[in-house]
């Protein structure tokens, strides 16, 4: 059986910058002459970070965008600092900090945001799927229950719930669950994930 994980989708515009800079150090890391090495055929990104390094002329590499990328995050910071309450601008700061591989500092930001609503379903999955990602199975199912007692419909936390069981090598657990799923919400596009997950247990 292979590893299967929850269903969680990062905010794109969000992690860009960290995604771009993960992807430029594996090409530019990649052997001299090798395919994935030549960055001069491939168009860049249209995003502010690398605008901003072709507008001064730079061509983006991974100094360069490592740099922007701490920059951009230190200014997340100061911004979350300057407006304490501004829920948006803290989920931007969070999402930065998960995609920047800093969970535990990306979860006390998320826990200011249910502090202030505590029924935001989005901000639990994310919780939830950085406990998946650090292996804190238990912690993950409880934050997926959460969700579940505030939407009882909530086929996404359902289906997490199968992908925590399965990890945990519940089978059962996790063929019930998504046999459940497919059943009572044929057609659903969670369904049909389910309905091949349970093909690979």
């Amino acid at each position: 059986m292979k590893n299967i994980k929850p269903i969680y989708i990062y905010g794109f515009g969000i992690i860009l910058a960290v995604v771009v800079f993960f992807i430029i150090s594996s090409q530019n890391s990649a052997p001299a002459g090798s395919q994935t090495s030549d960055l001069s055929n491939k168009q860049m990104p249209q995003d502010s970070i690398h605008q901003g390094l072709m507008s001064q002329g730079q061509q983006p590499g991974k100094d360069n965008v490592m740099a922007s990328v701490l920059q951009h995050m230190e200014m997340l910071k100061k911004a979350v600092e300057e407006n304490p309450k501004d829920t948006i601008k803290i989920k931007e700061y969070a999402d930065f900090l998960a995609a920047a591989h800093q969970p535990d500092e990306a979860l006390k930001n998320y826990d200011k945001i249910l502090k202030v609503n505590p029924r935001r379903i989005d901000i639990l999955f994310s919780e939830a799927y950085l406990m998946y990602m650090g292996k804190k199975y238990s912690d993950a199912e409880k934050i997926l229950n959460r969700i579940i007692s505030y939407d009882k419909n909530n086929l996404q936390a359902y289906y997490n719930l199968g992908a925590i069981a399965a990890n945990e090598g519940d089978k059962a657990k996790a063929k019930e669950i998504w046999s459940g799923i497919v059943k009572n919400h044929p057609g659903d596009k969670i369904a049909d994930l389910a309905k091949k997950s349970l093909s690979e247990l």
